[in-house]
């Protein structure tokens, strides 16, 4: 197994050697701060992008309609009011920041419980939080690709999921206005490299089998993506 030595070194290493990158973030300390500034700037950058080009009636339009159903025309002045773009560019940023670190809280609690099965794992709770943003490090490769997309845009009336380029709801061109819109943007290849991630790791943490690790890594998002999917339908 290759050695890494410093955590610039395991940012790049986690997208070709990953094993080599949990194997060392086990043994070191404080080197998350790194994955988590990064991952927190990449996700939101795509979306303060996408505010700063979008052209903003239409935007709100779609919102008012997507959410709101119905209303009448002093209703939709009185939300289109409150919907600037300074306002929701506010609202992306700080929704992003605190949605990572939520949903992260929430990843590193199962994976805490989940591997305690394993008597020799003395990793605790802080250290599978900090573990959670090295397995989020392929939103890199979707922000990238939707900062180019969106900086060789002409602006517009662009759909929200240019900002996923990587999701089935760009690939499938799915509008905002469409039951399944956030589900399908949910459903990323960045999502699936990330589940990946977690299970090499859960298999240089502990020693569950291979199998075991990847089932750990996937049960999560199989049972939200089914829920969700069955709620929709029905």
């Amino acid at each position: 197994m290759h050695n890494v030595t410093n955590p610039l070194q395991a940012c790049n290493d986690i997208f070709f050697r990953p094993n080599g990158v949990f194997n060392a973030i086990n043994e070191k300390n404080n080197w998350s701060w790194l994955p988590f500034l990064i991952v927190v700037i990449m996700a939101t950058l795509p979306n303060y992008l996408y505010i700063s080009v979008i052209d903003i009636n239409w935007y709100q339009d779609q919102i008012i309609n997507a959410q709101y159903g119905q209303l009448s025309p002093a209703e939709v002045e009185a939300q289109k009011q409150n919907m600037t773009r300074t306002s929701m560019t506010a609202f992306t940023v700080i929704g992003t920041f605190v949605g990572l670190i939520v949903i992260n809280a929430i990843v590193a609690a199962y994976l805490n419980i989940a591997t305690r099965g394993d008597e020799d794992n003395a990793n605790g709770y802080t250290d599978w939080y900090g573990f959670t943003w090295w397995a989020g490090m392929p939103i890199v490769i979707s922000a990238l690709i939707a900062v180019v997309l969106l900086v060789l845009s002409d602006g517009g009336q662009l759909n929200p999921s240019i900002a996923f380029p990587l999701s089935l709801g760009y690939w499938m061109g799915t509008e905002m206005t469409s039951d399944w819109f956030t589900f399908l943007q949910s459903i990323r290849l960045d999502s699936f490299w990330g589940i990946y991630l977690t299970a090499v790791g859960i298999s240089q943490w502990t020693n569950f089998s291979t199998k075991k690790a990847a089932v750990i890594a996937v049960a999560p998002w199989a049972i939200i993506w089914t829920i969700w999917a069955v709620v929709i339908l029905l």
